[in-house]
């Protein structure tokens, strides 16, 4: 029976996974390396793959076969064959919550246990709360670009795409849409989840740097220091109504040769880039990537490289196999190029840092490190709680350099 092979290959899969690149790369290799599978197969297959490290570091000395069955139940929230034929008496009660299917699974999992690290939380967190958002699939989250509202919402009416309208330009749709087919992406839409589209919100505000006069045209002086593929830069880019003199760097060259493509496809030609290693002692700029005399700015975007704790629900393979002596080193780098970058901050410019961790010591800790260590102002700090939305949890702390 088919429903036996889903459970044995995923047990083949899960024994053999070992954390060292995501699940999703992973899984693709494997069923590239066998042509039997069907799409559907491949969807169950990694349907249970996945539910079974939403369970984080709960049950793990529960057989493989009997956490994949239990994972099943708590993250699904309709009717499952396969669960109908190995668990008829769970599939038939499906739809119950959390809570109420945790009791009738007689087994003692302690929500507590999927996320054990609730002391290093930042402060707002609730930490049951966030660990129950571990067993279900975040949504997929649109942000339109300027001037495109009416088109994207006709496109996705006539595709009959079921979605959300969350603000006048985020969208919400169910994770496995296929939204590529209908919307132009990075022309039209980027995708970007919902509270990574919010973490430039304070630029709307008055206390925004004023541009200043540049050849024709005004403009605020922008670098993006850990670019990665360039969506907080396009951001940047639509909130300013492109009156910005962009720079961009990031570690490597693979990572800003997407980026510039998604910069092709959306619009921005005239930028400056530039690779760099932000994390080194005694870092210095390489000015000769940047135009003549510019060596410092008025605005600087810092996301940091961090844990990912904040996205776990997205990759709960992340959370399974979380070493906690990660957050300090994490921290320590955060610090470093911190210290790296605040010199290249023009007096009176902002500095935004961002991560999408939920540690305190990579956000709070690091929020009141810049305070003491730099004559900067905070301005600003939040932590945006995805739990609450079905989205990712970032933290933003916005400075003010006097």
């Amino acid at each position: 029976m088919r429903y036996h092979s889903y459970l044995n290959t995923a047990k083949t899969i899960l024994a053999s996974y070992t954390g060292a690149e995501p699940l999703s790369a992973y899984l693709k290799k494997f069923f590239a390396s066998d042509k039997k599978y069907g799409s559907k197969d491949r969807k169950q297959v990694t349907a249970l793959c996945y539910n079974y490290y939403r369970l984080g570091k709960a049950a793990r000395d529960m057989p493989v076969e009997e956490r994949i069955l239990l994972s099943t139940f708590l993250c699904e929230r309709s009717s499952s064959e396969f669960l109908k034929f190995h668990k008829p008496e769970w599939n038939d009660v499906i739809t119950l919550t959390t809570a109420e299917k945790l009791s009738l699974s007689n087994y003692e999992l302690l929500i507590d246990n999927i996320f054990p690290w609730s002391s290093e939380l930042s402060n707002t967190i609730v930490p049951e709360q966030f660990a129950r958002s571990f067993l279900q699939q975040p949504d997929l989250f649109l942000r339109i670009r300027p001037g495109k509202k009416d088109i994207v919402v006709k496109k996705l009416l006539d595709a009959g795409l079921g979605f959300q309208l969350i603000t006048e330009d985020c969208i919400a749709l169910p994770n496995s849409s296929k939204v590529d087919t209908v919307l132009k992406i990075d022309e039209e839409v980027v995708i970007q989840d919902r509270n990574s589209q919010k973490v430039l919100d304070f630029l709307r505000s008055r206390s925004c740097p004023h541009p200043v006069k540049g050849g024709n045209d005004p403009f605020i002086s922008v670098w993006d220091c850990c670019a990665a593929s360039g969506g907080k830069s396009i951001l940047a880019y639509d909130i300013l109504q492109g009156n910005i003199e962009l720079t961009v760097s990031d570690i490597r060259e693979s990572i800003l040769s997407n980026l510039k493509k998604r910069f092709k496809t959306a619009g921005i030609d005239k930028y400056n880039s530039f690779i760099t290693d932000l994390s080194t002692p005694d870092y210095q700029l390489p000015t000769t990537s940047l135009p003549a005399g510019q060596a410092s700015y008025q605005l600087l975007i810092f996301d940091a490289p961090c844990t990912g704790s904040g996205t776990w629900s997205r990759t709960p393979e992340q959370a399974y196999f979380f070493k906690p002596e990660k957050i300090i080193e994490f921290a320590e780098r955060q610090k470093q190029m911190v210290f790296n970058l605040i010199p290249y901050l023009q007096k009176g410019g902002l500095f935004f840092y961002i991560t999408c961790s939920v540690f305190r010591e990579e956000n709070e800790a690091i929020a009141a490190f810049i305070k003491e260590k730099f004559p900067l102002r905070m301005e600003s700090m939040e932590c945006l709680r995805g739990y609450e939305n079905r989205a990712d949890s970032m933290f933003v702390a916005v400075f003010k350099k006097e």
